[in-house]
């Protein structure tokens, strides 16, 4: 194992060192062509059909700390996509990149600046706090390509990408002003998503939800008067009705604070109870304002609770729908760190949920309080604060999408777009033909600035005219440049343009959302809005491969955007891989403990680094606690150095279509062992290969399909055996990656190398090669050793390249060493340039497949007989077939098939009898099937009267642990008061112990009679 990771170190070394060329140049080349020049290469490709290409950009990944196994298993999926399409001789490319992430990045740097420096980003000013964000990019964002880089990713680092590079910032403005000049861009004052901890807006998938079933304490950032506050409640108070002070109305809230924006309580038209209120006002406790009763069907169940409903048009989605419906005055009762406005009277200043506790002490003191009982709740959490969202009523950016996303919705009915699986096709459908109009700004600094321009006349100041003001919407401008939108604003206002710089013009302060600028990520990268020579030839892409999280929220977006910006499809093809889990099924967390970085798969990682890791990080103490004991539960001993081959084979395997990916990291260990496997066979068949004699060629491609008519004569059963399950394989393995079947491909070069090559075929060649190097060997024998010394290069160079899209760093390390490679390669430096095997029909012989499946059936029950009779490895034993069906006998009376038989099974000979033949004396039995027996002749073999000792014991041992379950399982009561997991256990013991008990009673049968 040392070895090999030595050597895939040194082959790792190699391969970046290639892939870090410019890939423009090795683009052009495959099979030893020339290679192209760069302007050559881009007017070359442009003339190229998409047929002849495939291009594909990398979801650009956060620059908010290094990549988790699932950033992993997107780069091995499109790293072996992208390395099959090469290899099937296609012009590819492969962009990486990386993306702002606006909130995620501004919100680990905040935290970061807090722990070190115990400063906030308001303490140091938006300049130096955009420059702390940019050192962080360079930190991290490096940090992100290395680990790319060492997984293998064959992109074009040339190309690399950042959302905010100047080229792809150009695009943002442009596709804003466009979207702005379109008519489908536009500032309103709605409700949204607020984050009083990021004092920003946030998109629905940064906000996580948590049920509560009742009475629950949370902990709230920005909060410092308690601990933990109250949730799950649901809070009863009266409303005094104004004049009639012996009325009230009955009103119930999770969330009391909102109460001092009320404007309105709600009754149903039909509820005699209140019909005579309908239209008089109620008297608020707190604030100098009378609260409407109006009626409203549509908002009130009047068989619910008290049939009431007060009204908070600002700080609730249904209120707001209701306060649109009855032309309500909107009452902001939050400031945007979460505390309470100015107009909260008396509450004015404390943060929210302080001030919930000292109303409902108010409500209590006035004789208003009413009660409060448990309430199941949905609760919305800020995902990267923990903050509890807010519904806010703030002037915000929209994109009117209706129109892009039907034709989004279009692209995939006609088949334009191929979504797969195609199971997500529904959620397509449901999500953009339900579609809002999307909110794009954020108030935050680190971003990209939304080019919009306030525009005030001489004179006129901030106080007299707000820019939050709707009615001043108007003096909104948008512009490429702030120049061009002072022209345009001449213009509108009547201003000469010789006085143009007379008018006051504020850029808007917020930033544009990151899937704004994501959205645009596959054509932005080759120079839109320009027609450059690259977005010719590369736009559009061939495939977007992503997580099916982000579907809506990535995907739909940048095909909307691009079919309205560019009147194209950005792909055609979209494949949804899915999500990566722990080994329980849990959503990978850093609070949870189980964020492995790959690199500590690839190298190892002992059990004190991964916690010293969680120290370095920005989780609050007590989650630090949790993540620890979570780490040391899963890895007591660390990770093991699994390597870059074994991860990404590792999780392609986990692949399911369709179901998540539960992952484990000891089964990476397996595939470590089986990168291993691959090294030490090729070590082993390396010692056959290696004669001057032998010269590899390619002419087992011309073998006739006949077994009996061939170019070369002296090819056995085994030969073409293999060469038939390599066809069988390429096949699979073709088909499989064709169609995204990642797990089958795996399965497919798994069970083909360990059970056909090295179970099987490298077993079998140890007599052949011994043979020939005997000093008496005949030609026949030397024959038989070319035969096979061609076909066992022939399997071993093909399932190199065959398995090299899936495990890059040890195929290429193995194929540059096989021996005289060049013979069949001339000009091919690398196996990743080496076309990709086909399959050839004419190996593919199922007769001689289904020989040796009976050989295989056969070479099983013998192991089985020497295991059950302990005969020993060293001594060779006598077998017999015993069967009435010509076919069979046929097939196995074959001289290599009896060959191969003693080879594997290590007989010393094999004989054949008829169906009814008595049993030889000192012989047992093995029944393989209805038409087959296997016997093998213990004379000799053993000891049988040690043995027959032996056997006796284990009887004594085993009889009264089956007596003891049987009891145990008939006791009366046993299937109502015993688990039914513990009874599962019981039952998977005793059918294993009378198992073992009867071939112990079978073998002591055998034994006593050969001792008659």
């Amino acid at each position: 194992m040392i070895l090999l990771l030595a050597t895939i170190s040194i082959s790792m070394e190699c391969f970046l060192q290639l892939t870090n060329l410019n890939m423009s140049k090795l683009l052009g080349s495959h099979g030893g062509r020339n290679v192209d020049s760069t302007n050559q290469m881009l007017k070359k490709h442009s003339k190229k059909s998409a047929s002849d290409k495939f291009v594909m950009v990398i979801p650009p990944p956060n620059v908010t700390g290094s990549l988790h196994l699932g950033h992993a298993l997107t780069t091995a999926i499109e790293d072996t996509i992208t390395r099959w399409h090469r290899m099937k001789g296609k012009i590819t490319l492969w962009v990486p990149g990386t993306d702002h992430a606006g909130i995620a990045t501004q919100s680990v740097v905040e935290k970061r600046l807090k722990k070190l420096d115990g400063t906030t980003r308001h303490e140091l000013g938006r300049t130096e706090f955009v420059k702390k964000v940019w050192e962080w990019k360079q930190t991290y964002g490096n940090k992100i390509t290395s680990q790319i880089r060492f997984l293998g990713a064959s992109v074009d680092w040339s190309r690399e990408a950042f959302t905010m590079d100047s080229n792809l910032s150009r695009a943002v403005t442009e596709a804003f002003v466009r979207f702005y000049e379109d008519g489908l861009l536009y500032r309103d004052t709605r409700l949204i998503n607020w984050s009083c901890a990021l004092q920003s807006a946030i998109s629905e998938i940064e906000v996580d939800y948590v049920d509560l079933e009742g009475r629950t304490f949370l902990a709230v950032p920005n909060h410092k008067q308690q601990e933990k506050y109250e949730f799950g409640m649901i809070t009863s108070f009266a409303y005094k009705v104004e004049a009639s002070p012996s009325e009230e109305i009955v009103v119930a809230t999770t969330r009391l604070e909102t109460m001092l924006g009320d404007t309105a309580v709600a009754v149903h038209p039909l509820d005699p109870r209140y019909t005579h209120l309908v239209g008089r006002y109620l008297l608020h406790p707190f604030v100098n304002r009378r609260v409407l009763v109006i009626a409203d069907d549509q908002l009130v169940d009047m068989n619910f609770g008290t049939g009431a409903v007060k009204v908070t048009p600002a700080h609730d989605p249904n209120d707001y729908l209701c306060g649109k419906r009855h032309n309500l005055e909107f009452i902001t009762v939050l400031n945007g760190d979460g505390s309470i406005a100015s107009n909260g009277g008396e509450f004015a200043g404390m943060m929210r949920y302080d001030a919930r506790l000292a109303m409902e002490a108010k409500l209590k003191e006035l004789g208003l309080f009413r009660g409060k009982e448990a309430n199941k709740m949905r609760l919305g959490l800020c995902s990267r604060s923990g903050d509890i969202i807010e519904p806010m009523l703030t002037p915000q950016w929209y994109v009117n999408c209706s129109s892009m996303a039907a034709r989004s919705v279009q692209a995939v009915r006609d088949g334009s777009l191929k979504i797969v699986p195609e199971m997500h096709e529904a959620t397509w459908y449901r999500w953009l033909e339900n579609i809002r109009d999307w909110c794009i700004s954020r108030q935050l600094w680190w971003g990209h600035r939304i080019p919009a321009y306030f525009v005030r006349l001489p004179g006129e100041s901030e106080a007299q005219v707000d820019k939050n003001d709707p009615t001043n919407s108007a003096r909104w401008f948008v512009g490429r440049s702030e120049q061009e939108a002072r022209l345009k604003a001449c213009e509108a206002l009547g201003v000469a343009p010789e006085l143009a710089d007379t008018l006051s013009l504020t850029q808007d302060e917020d930033v544009l959302d990151t899937w704004f600028s994501s959205g645009l990520f596959p054509f932005s990268v080759f120079g839109w809005p320009e027609e450059t020579d690259d977005f010719k030839a590369f736009f559009p892409t061939s495939l977007l491969e992503t997580g099916l999280d982000i579907l809506f929220f990535w995907v739909a977006r940048m095909v909307m955007m691009s079919l309205h910006l560019t009147n194209r499809l950005p792909f055609t093809t979209v494949y949804l891989h899915a999500m990566v889990r722990d080994k329980n099924g849990r959503k990978m967390s850093k609070s949870l403990g189980n964020v492995i970085d790959p690199l500590e798969v690839i190298y190892g990682c002992q059990l004190q680094d991964l916690l010293l890791k969680i120290d370095e990080g920005n989780l609050p103490p007590k989650e630090v606690v949790k993540a620890k004991e979570a780490q040391k539960l899963d890895f007591p001993n660390g990770i093991p150095e699994c390597g870059a081959d074994a991860l990404r084979f590792g999780l392609l395997a986990y692949t399911v279509q369709g179901r998540d990916v539960n992952l484990d990291i000891k089964r990476l260990v397996g595939y470590r062992q089986f990168c291993n496997k691959i090294w030490n066979a090729f070590r082993f068949a390396c010692a056959y290969i290696t004669e001057d004699s032998f010269l590899p060629s390619h002419d087992l491609l011309l073998l006739s399909s006949s077994s009996t008519s061939s170019s070369i004569s002296s090819i056995s059963k085994r030969d073409l055996f293999i060469l038939s399950r390599l066809h069988t394989t390429l096949q699979e393995v073709n088909s499989a990656i064709g169609s995204y079947l990642f797990g089958a491909a795996t399965t497919a070069l798994h069970s083909f190398f360990l059970y056909d090559v090295c179970d099987t075929y490298l077993e079998l060649l140890k007599p052949v090669f011994t043979a020939a190097a005997a000093s008496d060997a005949d030609q026949i024998a030397r024959d038989r050793k070319s035969t096979a010394q061609l076909t066992l290069y022939t399997v071993l160079e093909q399932f190199l390249r065959l398995t090299h899209p899936l495990m890059p760093f040890v195929t290429e390390e193995l194929w540059q060493r096989l021996p005289q490679r060049q013979l069949l390669w001339p000009e091919v430096s690398s196996i990743m340039l080496a076309p990709y095997p086909e399959p050839v029909p004419q190996w593919f012989n199922p007769l001689v497949e289904a020989d040796f499946e009976l050989l295989k059936e056969a070479i099983h029950g013998a192991r089985s007989l020497r295991s059950d009779y302990r005969i020993p490895n060293h001594v060779k034993a006598d077998f017999y077939f015993r069967s009435d069906s010509a076919v069979v006998l046929t097939c196995l009376n074959d001289d290599s098939i009896a060959q191969d038989f003693c080879t594997l099974a290590r007989g010393n000979f094999l004989r054949f009898m008829a169906g009814d033949a008595a049993v030889p004396p000192g012989c047992c039995v093995k029944v393989l099937s209805d038409q087959l027996s296997l016997l093998v002749d213990l004379t000799g073999s053993i000891d049988i009267p040690t043995e027959i000792n032996r056997l006796q014991k284990e009887r004594e041992r085993l009889t009264p642990l089956v007596d003891s379950y049987r009891r145990k399982m008939s006791a009366p009561g046993y299937e109502e008061k015993v688990p039914e997991a513990v009874r599962m256990v019981n039952k998977d013991n005793l059918v294993s112990y009378e198992t073992e008990l009867d071939a112990i009673k079978s073998a002591l049968e055998t034994f006593q009679r050969m001792l008659l």
